[in-house]
This record gives C-alpha cells, sequence and structure tokens, in this order.
C-alpha cells in the first residue's frame, strides 16, 4: 500500500462507521428474546386514523411526553437525547420500522426496554393511549414494517 493511501483510507472508514453504527441501532431488537414472540403477535385492535393519530399526537407531547428523548419531529434529538447511551431511537428512520413490528414498540413503550434508559409507560398509559401513540409516532416516515 503506498504512504499516501493510508490517510485516505483512514478517513474512509471513519467516515463509515457512524452510518454502520446507526443502522446497527436501528435494528438492534427492543424486546428480550423470551418475550420476542409474545410482543411480535400483538396487533392493534384500532383502526388506522387521522383522530386515533391527533389523540396519539397529544399523548407523545403530552402525558406521556416522549418528545423529550425522541423530539418533536420523532428524530431522536430530544432536549434530553445527549444524556443516554445508547441515544433515544429516530422514528424517521425507515430502518426502524422495517425491522420490528407494531406488537414490539407496544411491547417496549408498555415495558420499557433493557439495556437502554427507555422506561415502560405501562403504568402511566393505558393500552388504547398506547397503540393511538403508536399511531403518531408512524407518521414521522409514513412507512412502518410488517
Amino acid at each position: 500500500m503506498k504512504p499516501c493511501t493510508l490517510p485516505l483510507l483512514v478517513v474512509v472508514v471513519s467516515l463509515t462507521i457512524p452510518s454502520w453504527a446507526a443502522e446497527r441501532h436501528s435494528i438492534q431488537l427492543l424486546v428480550p428474546a423470551d418475550k420476542l414472540a409474545e410482543a411480535r403477535a400483538l396487533t392493534s385492535p384500532l383502526p388506522n386514523s387521522a383522530e386515533n393519530a391527533v389523540q396519539g399526537k397529544a399523548i407523545y407531547n403530552g402525558k406521556g411526553a416522549c418528545f423529550r428523548c425522541h423530539g418533536k419531529d420523532g428524530d431522536g434529538n430530544g432536549p434530553m437525547a445527549a444524556q443516554f447511551n445508547p441515544s433515544p431511537r429516530n422514528f424517521q428512520e425507515h430502518g426502524f420500522w422495517s425491522h420490528r413490528t407494531e406488537g414490539e414498540i407496544f411491547w417496549v413503550i408498555k415495558n420499557g426496554s433493557p439495556d437502554t434508559d427507555s422506561v415502560g409507560y405501562g403504568d402511566q398509559l393505558t393500552d388504547r393511549e398506547i397503540w393511538v401513540l403508536i399511531q403518531y409516532i408512524r407518521s414521522f416516515t409514513g412507512e412502518h414494517g410488517p
């Protein structure tokens, strides 16, 4: 290898690592393995509707206070995000939705996510509130997984 190509290689690799790490973070399981089948079996009992999404937005910005970590636009850059490792999920990433089901998201909102700072809200939000919240969170990309 020529001496002048080594610095170029270092730059290319250093630019690739953040995108690889972000992709790995977006596909990382959120639910413990022993609860995964149970979580994936969950489906929303509510129809997708603008009314439900509006109610979800009120919870996201109010009672649930999700914006504090996940940001007003769901980009994972809320006012408290910098203090968390791993950082809060970016709901705008297509990869976030393509690698998990709505049941997994429901389970995490209700129970929290191990090895993260995401706590469960099952004692603060009803199941219905969690389902409408998920409808709103989906609106950040307009797409979601299976």
